[in-house]
């Protein structure tokens, strides 16, 4: 195996689904410049998630629709001039 190729300053970090609202706290070198306070009072790193094992259709057994952006508007309007002919 090579060396030094993994980091070593593992810390304490939130992440956070989106579009659960669902946070967890584990390990991770992750970098981020926002901090959240956690239910213990500490302050901790946040990471911000658009989907988790509480939203992925596979965990969940569910199809759920996530469409932060818009992009599926974007796109029908973008290529309606096509479906028209």
């Amino acid at each position: 195996m090579r060396k030094d190729i993994h980091p070593e300053e593992y810390r304490l970090v939130v992440f956070k689904d989106m579009s659960m609202d669902y946070s967890f706290i584990t390990k991770s070198a992750a970098a981020t410049t926002e901090t959240v306070k956690w239910e213990d009072g500490n302050e901790y790193p946040l990471i911000k998630l658009e989907i988790s094992h509480k939203s992925h259709p596979f965990y969940t057994g569910k199809m759920k629709l996530v469409d932060t952006a818009g992009r599926i508007d974007r796109f029908k309007t973008r290529y309606a001039k096509h479906t028209k002919k």
